[in-house]
């Protein structure tokens, strides 16, 4: 007999993890009790010496790193009520945190000896005051993380340590978004953004052997989009779409999954080579969207939809061919893109775009100020448009700061000018010095709203294993291998595959060991 025939089983495995350290305790005793505590049940035949919280009392209790779920309180007060406070910074505890997609602030009643559990969001610390005009007494208290348990098989190991822990940080970044379905950020939207998707699907193919949540989430989001309508309602959307369904497809083979909905995605591709003119230039309407920062340009937004329109059709040429369709108009729409050249004006999101399609060199753009105006959602196609000791600086110093500034996660934005005079973001309040999460952020991310756990900015981790390592699909069962060290010692790691992992090992004087799973061909030039 099975008592759970008829439920829906939830993907997502839970686990308890105990309170790291305490960051801040007013009005309290024995705070410390909580720390490395691996109690989650209560204890009624005799009551140890618990946590008090005086009236007006408060602790900020540390994680050590971000995770996803809430907490569990084992109280021993009757008629008590607590706040609680979740933050992915210790000035989210303390700040006016917007509740938004997850609720992160909240006042709740306790009940006597019982257990209480609150939180289904991303953090790494909370605050818990005493709102109540008695003590209030604490038996135990533990983290409850509910997450994917997946294997990282993929690897990324070099002679820079600074490299390999962004590697593992943004692999952790996208973990930590895949919940029911592949979220932008666990904290904040909390949805499956098709565009903001393409950075965490190229992450999940370079480190999980398990990419079933790609499939069921661009699934989930071709059921929710009317016909003769774009993904998500933005038309660059689906431009993405035919983008990460190609790449999907290189990796796992699940041509499947591709005939299922080849009406669908024909029915995406002829409307967008609708909105090719004769004279090449598209015309995709409203919503035009690239990206946030060039919002503000027109110029700017044309010359990055004109790319990404190329690079929708060149994926869907190639993967209509591979399951034996007719790709002619696919090829009539790429050489009518290739006949308009616009201008980036300047911007680095578009001459990345740009640059990686083969549409134009413009290298330039981000060469200027090279860690000035880089977009953590873009940032991994900056990586690839940009020769490999120039992009390797770029990861150290950007994607490395947020590091220096207790991040073990990477973030929904990010400007090295915020780190100027600032403290981290698991440090108390410093007088006289800027909060780098609160005081900073834009247009739809500003101050503590700002997701500190957000998949669009894993790009390092595709790009060190793509171009660094050198393992890059080219098409279903074809790999190629090319290590490009830049100005590394050595490398080494592995990348999943439909057929098993593919090992890599290369250092500076040019020699390169391979492990290739059978079935798997590797092509060369």
């Amino acid at each position: 007999m099975n008592f759970n025939s008829s439920y829906i089983r939830d993907p997502r495995t839970r686990f308890y993890r105990p309170v790291h350290r305490i960051v801040f305790s007013e009005k309290v005793e024995r705070a410390e009790i909580l720390v490395d505590s691996t109690v989650f049940q209560n204890v009624i035949h005799y009551l140890p010496d618990p946590v008090v919280l005086h009236p007006g009392g408060s602790v900020i209790l540390d994680f050590g790193s971000a995770f996803h779920g809430g907490i569990r309180i084992n109280p021993y007060t009757a008629n008590a009520s607590l706040r609680l406070k979740f933050g992915e910074s210790v000035s989210e505890t303390l700040g006016a945190s917007n509740q938004d997609c997850s609720r992160k602030d909240a006042l709740v009643d306790l009940p006597n000896y019982g257990q209480f559990e609150y939180g289904n969001t991303v953090f790494r610390f909370v605050r818990i005051s005493n709102e109540s005009e008695k003590d209030v007494w604490i038996q135990s208290l533990i983290g409850v993380v509910l997450e994917r348990d997946l294997e990282v098989t993929g690897s990324f190991e070099s002679s820079d340590e600074r490299l390999n822990q962004i590697w593992k940080t943004a692999v952790r970044t996208v973990h930590l978004c895949m919940q029911d379905y592949i979220y932008d950020g666990a904290k904040r939207d909390r949805v499956v953004w098709m565009g903001d998707m393409h950075p965490e699907i190229k992450t999940i193919l370079c480190a999980f052997d398990d990419p079933s949540i790609i499939r069921d989430s661009i699934d989930f989001l071709i059921r929710q989009t009317p016909p003769n309508e774009p993904i998500n309602m933005i038309y660059t959307y689906s431009c993405w779409f035919i983008i990460s369904l190609w790449d999907y497809l290189c990796v796992t083979g699940d041509t499947d999954f591709i005939r299922e909905n080849l009406a669908f995605i024909k029915s995406i591709l002829a409307m967008h080579r609708s909105y090719i003119r004769e004279d090449g230039v598209e015309e995709v309407p409203a919503r035009r969207f690239l990206d946030w920062p060039n919002e503000d340009s027109p110029e700017a937004k044309h010359a990055g939809i004109q790319a990404l329109m190329l690079w929708m059709m060149q994926s869907g040429e190639k993967l209509l061919r591979y399951i034996g369709e007719d790709a002619s108009e696919e090829v009539k729409a790429q050489q009518l893109l290739r006949s308009h050249v616009p201008d980036p004006a300047g911007r680095k999101a578009p001459a990345a775009l740009l640059t990686i399609t083969g549409l134009a060199d413009r290298r330039d753009v981000l060469a200027h100020e090279p860690f000035r105006n880089v977009s953590t959602f873009y940032g991994y196609y900056m990586l690839q448009a940009k020769p490999t000791v120039p992009a390797l600086e770029l990861i150290r110093k950007y994607w490395g700061g947020m590091l220096d500034f207790g991040a073990t996660s990477f973030w929904e934005d990010f400007n090295l000018d915020w780190i100027e005079n600032a403290y981290g973001i698991d440090s108390m309040p410093v007088p006289g010095k800027k909060d780098i999460h609160g005081d900073y952020g834009n247009y739809c991310y500003k101050g503590l709203r700002h997701s500190l756990s957000h998949g669009w900015s894993s790009g390092p981790a595709p790009f060190l294993s793509e171009r660094v390592l050198g393992v890059s699909f080219v098409a279903p069962g074809c790999v190629s291998i090319k290590p490009d060290l830049g100005d590394l010692e050595f490398v080494r790691g592995t990348v999943p595959s439909q057929y098993g992992l593919i090992s890599v090992e290369a250092d500076r004087s040019g020699k390169v060991k391979t492990d290739i799973p059978a079935g798997l061909k590797v092509i060369s030039d």
